[in-house]
């Protein structure tokens, strides 16, 4: 309680604080539910794996960085070790679904645009974490969706959000990791071996040379990694600084554009998991690669009209 009672820390950062610990009991309960589900093949293994991820989110900011590492190491063993199964599928039948359309028709998309609306809210007209304000979205929407129907009570929610944990099980941790990999990235100078290799391949001084290999290594590297956010700091270091900005160009426009750049690469890569193989399963897909497939075009599309967007207006 002395960190929310501190008058030092910011209220942002109680909230944030708030939120990683709503998300911990929801995958404490997701570990306690499969631990007890006759229909789990593998309940020990989940129940850890679920209960772990949980333990760091509620406690990770004051436990000792060690401790929080073997708690992370004891999580992905049982992935590892394809240890973590989902168990009970409680979906609704088909015509209780298609009442509730008929009944609810095109308000059923208000409360998902709930949530984007306060992200961008709070991201634009406060000094609190977007994060906060797509939780707040969700708390909206779950309000919404309890005067749609009363059959949407609070244990359909939980329910469901174990659900939703269960399918896409383990791929959930994958951008946290890939989070990590990009500052074990630039810590391990990587971006500097980058700029050195590419010294004798772009011209001192050219500008548009530079901006061409910085949004192509900004989609090859979310490619690799899975995370546009992982992969720019490795670019910025190796390419857009010493290629680009040192000699003169926008810093604002390079980065944001170059970052969209790297979603491009986002849309190509089984590494995004839970924009390209999550929606897999969650459709039961036949071709798990069917969502990437559909957005090649689209990627190659964007990537060549925001290369020439920067080479035009740095």
């Amino acid at each position: 309680m002395a960190f929310f009672l501190d008058p030092e820390v910011l209220i942002g950062n109680k909230f944030l604080e708030l939120v990683y610990i709503l998300i911990g009991l929801t995958t404490v309960y997701a570990g306690i539910t499969n631990l007890f589900d006759k229909n789990n093949p593998a309940p020990l293994g989940t129940a850890i794996f679920w209960c772990s991820f949980g333990f760091v989110c509620i406690f990770g900011r004051f436990l000792p960085p060690t401790m929080a590492g073997a708690f992370v190491i004891i999580m992905i063993l049982p992935a590892v070790f394809k240890q973590v199964a989902k168990g009970t599928v409680n979906t609704p039948a088909k015509e209780y679904t298609v009442q509730q359309f008929k009944k609810i028709g095109m308000k059923i998309f208000l409360p998902a645009l709930c949530i984007g609306f306060f992200a961008l809210l709070f991201a634009l007209c406060t000094n609190i974490s977007s994060l906060v304000g797509v939780s707040v979205g969700v708390l909206v929407a779950i309000l919404l969706l309890m005067v749609y129907s009363k059959n949407n009570t609070p244990k359909v929610f939980v329910t469901d959000s174990e659900r939703f944990l269960s399918t896409m099980g383990p791929l959930c941790m994958l951008p946290q990791f890939l989070a990590c990999l990009g500052s074990i990235f630039t810590e391990a100078g990587v971006g500097s071996v980058i700029a050195k290799t590419l010294e004798a391949v772009i011209p001192p001084g050219n500008t548009n040379v530079g901006i061409v290999f910085f949004a192509l290594g900004m989609v090859l590297f979310t490619i690799l990694m899975g995370s546009a956010y992982a992969a720019i700091t490795v670019m910025t270091v190796g390419i857009g600084a010493p290629f680009i900005l040192q000699h003169g160009a926008n810093p604002a426009l390079i980065g944001m554009i170059g970052l969209t750049c790297g979603f491009c690469g986002t849309l190509c890569t089984p590494m995004a998991a839970n924009f390209n193989i999550v929606p897999v399963a969650i459709l039961d897909m036949k071709n798990k690669f069917g969502v990437i497939k559909n957005q090649l075009v689209v990627a190659g599309i964007m990537l060549i009209i925001q290369i020439c967007y920067m080479l035009a207006f740095h």
